[in-house]
């Protein structure tokens, strides 16, 4: 679903800016894939038709922002995400996925998202249908015939229609409007009801050990199942609120047109869907005679060539075009480069954009400016302990400069070297904080590197612990 006002390209990068630091160039180039959705959209047919994504390839190191780029782009586009390690596949007939499973995969996370947004909009309805049936249960309608019966007859009357006694309903509607408050008001939450509530039947368990290409016949069989044990009713005694609950889940499920669902959720993955392809860069054959594990990786990249082309892939749900998915592939290429892929996939990749190695600059960046920041997240979760974390700038200073030489001494591993050196240095006050009588904490460089001064230098060391 594209909104209805969609984000110009400066605004999706000044979202992106948000949760991640540096890598303006990658921001640019997705922000212009995301824009160019739209502007598809606004293009009258035929020619509608004939505009395809521009796929792009991400090259950098690992954990410089490739992966949450794309997390964050779907997010933004309210777009079906699915991300998948091409490495994952191989070639039909060996060992390994289908790549026609991540068009299955992407379906089902699509079904879940539109089934999720109906839930929200239904929710109002549902609750209101739940609480109507447990006052039905708190006071049950009762209907009597009048106390002095009398004799009638079956005549009819001008209009000719047969003339019967009416029946006195006892109906209180001030008293059931009574307790419709005190529901509201959780006065009768202790109370208990007896009801009948739906209970999903546990079907046996399909496990199917085979070839590839064979994935989606596990889910199939799986549904056959649950069509041959269905969902059973069970008397439970059981207080109002887990009523009140349960009872809305059976009204959601009962108001959820899963026709619509299905119908939504095919448009939304074909024509929004988003696929991140990471580790491309090893499939990529290095052009040296074709045997061994090169031959698979050619076979892998020529099964992805007609998916990332446009095809139509057969699901549960139906068939879906690939067209329109947008692939965003990306990759260390260390030992390889993007030319060592197969000329026809290279073409369906049109943009490329290299993503920097992170310094010490960055890194400070990373620990304090996204809303989901590193030292954000430490002081939020010593905050559930009553210990108020407090970072001095020299101090993250510090943990920056030693991620950025473990990382130049070991592997780099870009910003995620900060989780295992932020780790290290909090390890002390993560175990004794519940015990602690000092309630203020202070994280300075001089601490920072008392905690990782030793482990840095002994370089055998450092490789085990950060």
């Amino acid at each position: 679903m594209i909104p209805a006002q969609p984000l110009t390209p400066k605004d999706i990068v000044a979202e992106l800016d948000k949760y991640i630091v540096g890598q303006a160039d990658a921001k640019r180039s997705v922000a212009i894939a995301l824009r160019n959705r739209w502007r598809r959209q606004q293009v009258p047919s035929p020619l509608r038709e004939e505009i395809a994504p521009k796929n792009i390839i991400m090259i950098g190191p690992t954990g410089v922002g490739k992966t949450e780029i794309a997390r964050r782009l779907a997010t933004l586009a309210q777009s079906p995400f699915f991300k998948v390690e091409a490495s994952k596949f191989t070639e039909v007939g060996y060992m390994g996925r289908d790549v026609e499973s991540m068009i299955r995969d992407l379906i089902e996370i699509a079904i879940s998202m539109v089934k999720k947004e109906e839930r929200e909009r239904l929710e109002g309805v549902a609750s209101a249908n739940a609480e109507e049936r447990v006052l039905d249960i708190l006071l049950p309608p009762v209907s009597v015939a009048p106390e002095n019966p009398v004799e009638y007859s079956m005549d009819s009357g001008a209009d000719g229609a047969i003339q019967l006694p009416e029946v006195q309903e006892l109906k209180d509607d001030s008293t059931r409007e009574k307790f419709r408050q005190m529901l509201r008001d959780g006065k009768l939450d202790d109370r208990e009801v007896e009801l009948n509530l739906t209970e999903s039947q546990s079907a046996p368990m399909v496990e199917i050990m085979t070839t590839s290409g064979m994935e989606d016949m596990q889910s199939n069989l799986q549904d056959a199942f649950s069509k041959i044990f269905p969902k059973q009713k069970k008397k439970r005694k059981i207080k109002i609120p887990e009523a009140l609950s349960g009872l809305t889940r059976e009204e959601m499920e009962r108001l959820v047109d899963m026709d619509k669902v299905v119908k939504e959720a095919l448009k939304r993955t074909e024509e929004s869907g988003i696929i991140f392809l990471d580790e491309i860069d090893k499939v990529a054959s290095q052009r040296s005679g074709g045997h061994g594990p090169e031959v698979s990786r050619e076979g892998v990249q020529r099964d992805l060539l007609p998916i990332v082309e446009g095809s139509t892939v057969t699901t549960k749900y139906g068939m879906v075009k690939t067209d329109h998915i947008l692939f965003i592939a990306s990759g260390a290429f260390h030992m390889s480069k993007p030319s060592d892929l197969i000329p026809e996939l290279q073409g369906r990749f049109p943009i490329r954009v290299e993503l920097s190695s992170l310094g010490k600059d960055e890194f400070v960046r990373i620990l304090t400016e996204p809303e989901s920041a590193l030292v954000k997240q430490y002081v939020a979760m010593m905050a559930t302990e009553g210990i108020e974390l407090v970072f001095e700038q020299d101090g993250i200073e510090e943990l920056a400069s030693i991620a950025v030489e473990v990382n130049e001494k070991t592997e780099e591993i870009g910003a995620r070297r900060l989780h295992t050196v932020m780790e290290r240095v909090l390890d002390e006050l993560s175990f004794t904080a519940c015990d602690r009588d000092d309630k203020r904490f202070v994280v300075t460089a001089q601490y920072v590197k008392e905690q990782l001064q030793d482990v840095v230098e002994d370089r055998d060391l450092s490789r085990f612990i950060l």
